[in-house]
């Protein structure tokens, strides 16, 4: 084993990283130049600042009315998994979850169960998320305190086709 120092630049991440291309608009670049000079830096920084540190909740209830709340969660690869289950965006990196009309809450639960399972082990953030996901589901189902509202949705199509042909 060679215990001699490589040659090269020193690490610039605590972690394992790995050398990525992309390619962005003129006008992210500069506010990460602004953000940092180190690009690599200037990005681990503003992904940081949008999807939350490690210390940042997974998973909250966010009251919305008296005694009245909403789970938010944040990105999740596997909570996609769920055919049925639509993350939808509220604020950079926190999500609320839509289940189509009709179906039940444990049916939630079941699925968080079953993704449990296909989670590598050292997938450490997904597996909390998902763990503390279905953690909820389970107390809320045990104790009766979970119910489903109405919310409105709009054809997107429909609507844009329309307001092109109704302009103001």
């Amino acid at each position: 084993m060679n215990t001699l120092p490589r040659g090269g630049r020193p690490p610039k991440f605590a972690e394992t990283s790995r050398p990525v291309t992309v390619t962005l608009p003129e006008s992210i670049l500069k506010i990460l130049a602004a953000v940092d000079p180190d690009r690599a830096r200037a990005i681990v920084k503003v992904t940081e600042a949008a999807v939350g540190a490690p210390q940042r909740k997974l998973v909250e209830v966010v009251e919305v009315g008296p005694g009245i709340g909403i789970i938010l969660v944040g990105p999740s690869l596997y909570l996609q998994q769920i055919p049925w289950l639509r993350q939808v965006e509220v604020a950079p990196s926190h999500f609320l979850l839509s289940v189509p009309s009709g179906t039940a809450v444990d049916s939630i639960e079941l699925a968080l169960h079953d993704l449990l399972e296909l989670v590598a082990p050292d997938d450490t953030r997904e597996r909390s998320l998902l763990e503390e996901l279905q953690q909820l589901f389970r107390d809320m189902r045990l104790r009766k305190t979970v119910s489903k509202w109405e919310m409105l949705f709009v054809d997107t199509t429909a609507h844009a086709r329309a307001r092109s042909q109704h302009p103001g």
